[in-house]
């Protein structure tokens, strides 16, 4: 499996037990979704591309959100120990469906923003990621790039049938990128 098709699920952290257990610090908004996995994708190598999947024959959710796994025929510490630190990854279509406002970064590219007052301002090409707030990339048809947070204070309508989003933004901040 690519890494492109799939999104990121969490990291083996340590093992437990005796049997070859692994602890997975999970990154997900909703981790009660992935306690009955039956397999997962493993990136063996960082930065290698190349997802390669493994079957599960337990997955218990733990009360601190983490999730217990026992990967098929890793019986012993040793072999765990291999896959700690491994990042693990699902198909995109396990993720849940979301509804209302609430969108994941990747779904998005290619919406149009629809500001209250300046109307149609471009296109999401991507979703920066920062420690302190995502923001929206936009470009318009004269190829400009515009820069909006993301942010429930903007983001008033997720329209995903017709692909777009409706925003009310700070009084000024479009003007500063179109002038």
């Amino acid at each position: 499996m690519d890494l492109a098709a799939c999104f990121y699920l969490g990291y083996t952290a340590k093992v437990y037990g005796k049997d070859g257990g692994l602890i997975v610090k999970m990154d997900v908004d909703l981790p009660e979704e992935y306690q009955n996995l039956e397999s997962v994708f493993i990136q063996l190598n960082k930065g290698d591309n190349t997802l390669v999947p493994f079957f599960l024959t337990d997955a218990q959710l733990q009360k601190n959100g983490t999730l217990r796994i026992h990967i098929e025929d890793t019986n012993t510490t040793d072999a765990a120990k291999q896959l700690v630190g491994k990042s693990l990854y699902l198909p995109l279509a396990m993720l849940p469906k979301l509804e209302g406002n609430k969108f994941y970064f990747h779904e998005i590219i290619g919406f149009s923003i629809i500001d209250s007052e300046k109307g149609n301002i471009g296109k999401v090409t991507q979703v920066l990621e920062h420690p302190t707030q995502a923001i929206f990339e936009i470009t318009n048809d004269q190829k400009q790039e515009i820069l909006i947070p993301i942010t429930d204070q903007i983001i008033t309508k997720v329209d995903r049938t017709n692909k777009t989003i409706e925003v009310v933004t700070p009084d000024g901040l479009i003007d500063i990128y179109l002038g």
